[in-house]
């Protein structure tokens, strides 16, 4: 058996709490390892951070996970990237807050750092959510999307929840408003010939062999808003997105717009799952982790 790993990062904030609190219902769910990682930035915040880890350890017990507990003092980043670079894990769990009320990006600058310098998954915790009961999949309609639909799978299978695939069209001209209906009615594009939807019906039909129960959802016009309006509309726990590796370099990866726009705007977790190539020591862990919950491997998503 192969447990998923997760690494839960903490330096002593309301928000990382709510992180550890996350991702402590995953691991519990999900029976994963979960390692805390507290990192002490400055002078003086040791006793707020050791306070923080003790609530920590005692949050995860509540979901009867049993985490190794990690001490650093220096600078977040630096330690996060080292301890991933040290040790391969699944999944990378973090808290986030929005920085000021202007300009277009308004996450913390570290959130968009992270994402972009480590290895595994990351998860972005944003609010305070106590429940996965409903998960959104931001689907581009594309094979690099697949390694988000597994993770997302395995995480609704042991929590329980559905996942709903989200794809947008372009919005066509007005004289098209009737290939605007055909190609919202979903059951007829999941049974075309066409690229997008053999592509959303193995998505879907991924999903279904894990257990889980999802729709596909279509919408036409610009990305972002509808995304966005399903949000809301959808009152989801956690959405789901993906980014790349930059040239191959797994050290840098691309976050491309949306996927930049939805961490930066969204009010409650976030999940960004690399398309594109993995370390070896996370595939096979992955690997193993699906087919002990599933009795069967999946195969890695194609790069973008």
């Amino acid at each position: 058996m192969t447990n998923m790993k997760l690494l839960i990062c903490t330096d002593g904030s309301a928000q990382a709490e709510n992180a550890v609190r996350f991702g402590g219902m995953i691991a519990g769910k999900s029976q994963a390892e979960a390692t805390i990682l507290a990192i002490t930035e400055k002078p003086g915040e040791e006793d707020a951070v050791f306070e923080s880890l003790r609530r920590a350890q005692q949050m995860l017990k509540e979901h009867g996970v049993d985490a190794e507990v990690i001490t650093k003092a220096g600078e977040p980043i630096e330690e996060i990237v080292k301890r991933t670079d040290e040790t391969s894990y699944d999944l990378v769990v973090i808290g986030a807050v929005r920085k000021g009320t202007r300009g277009p990006f308004l996450m913390s600058a570290k959130a968009y750092k992270i994402i972009k310098a480590v290895a595994p998954p990351v998860l972005v915790v944003i609010g305070d959510r106590e429940t996965i009961k409903r998960i959104l999949v931001c689907s581009g309609g594309e094979k690099y999307i697949d390694r988000a639909v597994q993770f997302s799978g395995a995480i609704a299978r042991a929590a329980g929840a559905s996942v709903t695939l989200f794809h947008v069209m372009a919005e066509p001209p007005a004289v098209y408003t009737d290939l605007i209906k055909m190609e919202e009615d979903v059951n007829l594009l999941l049974h075309s010939s066409s690229g997008l939807g053999e592509n959303l019906r193995r998505e879907k039909e991924s999903l279904e062999g894990m257990g889980v129960q999802a729709e596909v959802r279509l919408r036409h016009g610009l990305v972002i808003s509808e995304v966005f309006k399903e949000i809301r509309r959808g009152d989801y726990d956690l959405v789901v997105t993906g980014s790349s590796p930059e040239g191959g370099n797994l050290r840098s990866y691309i976050m491309g717009n949306i996927t930049r726009e939805i961490v930066n705007r969204a009010e409650c977790p976030v999940l960004v799952v690399r398309g594109g190539e993995e370390p070896a020591g996370i595939t096979r862990s992955l690997r193993g982790f699906f087919t002990h919950a599933f009795g069967h491997s999946k195969e890695e998503g194609d790069r973008e």
